[in-house]
């Protein structure tokens, strides 16, 4: 585990932007049972954790895409994010809607952004990668050249791995799922025993929600 990856799972941990419950799994949107939720917006609360995940996504920016014209967040949980970056980077910034709006300019990305101009898009989090991809499509319609994205967290699923490579994106996180359930062993948020739990639920989210039903 690298230092950035082991000190974000810590946080996340300490102000329960990612909480973990074998016992009383949580329910996602889609129905599905999860012995883990997060919501790492309540990261933006802290200035400390704040300030580390702000300068920790701009080393990554710079040692895995190098140079580049603009960055953009992903609605909604990328756009404060990616404003923190653009801003320490003194990048512009856009952010791109899960589809155009309804009204008005029918917008689907939000500011100024030109064809030809190179791009790092900014995530929360990445589970099935399916909506953050989304607005790397946007991008490319729009004739942007998309580097790659950047996120603070990853459950790690296959699914992801898969539409990431499908679509010829590469995916760089500050932690994963992996390296969050070390830390919180390790950390005493969760019993040894748990661990073989939580290790089944990312290889087989569908098998272990079935398991987890009332």
């Amino acid at each position: 585990m690298n230092e950035i990856a082991t000190n974000t799972a810590k946080f996340l941990l300490q102000v329960k932007a990612i909480k973990l419950n074998n016992d009383n799994p949580f329910t996602w949107a889609s129905g599905r049972k999860s012995p883990i939720y997060c919501d790492n917006r309540v990261t933006l609360s802290y200035p400390e954790i704040r300030t580390f995940i702000r300068q920790s996504f701009v080393e990554v920016i710079k040692e895995q895409f190098g140079e580049v014209d603009v960055i953009a967040g992903v609605a909604t949980g990328g756009i404060a994010q990616g404003a923190l970056v653009a801003q320490e980077l003194g990048k512009p910034f856009v952010y791109v809607r899960s589809e155009e709006k309804k009204h008005g300019l029918t917008n689907q990305i939000e500011g100024e952004i030109h064809e030809g101009q190179t791009v790092v898009v900014i995530e929360d989090l990445v589970s099935t990668g399916k909506s953050s991809l989304i607005a790397v499509r946007a991008l490319r319609e729009k004739g942007c050249i998309v580097k790659g994205m950047a996120a603070i967290f990853t459950y790690g699923l296959a699914v992801a791995a898969k539409n990431f490579e499908e679509t010829d994106v590469a995916l760089h996180t500050l932690t994963n799922y992996d390296t969050l359930i070390q830390v919180a062993s390790e950390e005493s948020y969760i019993l040894p025993e748990q661990m073989a739990s939580l290790t089944a639920w990312r290889v087989n989210p569908e098998k272990w929600s079935d398991d987890h039903m009332n």
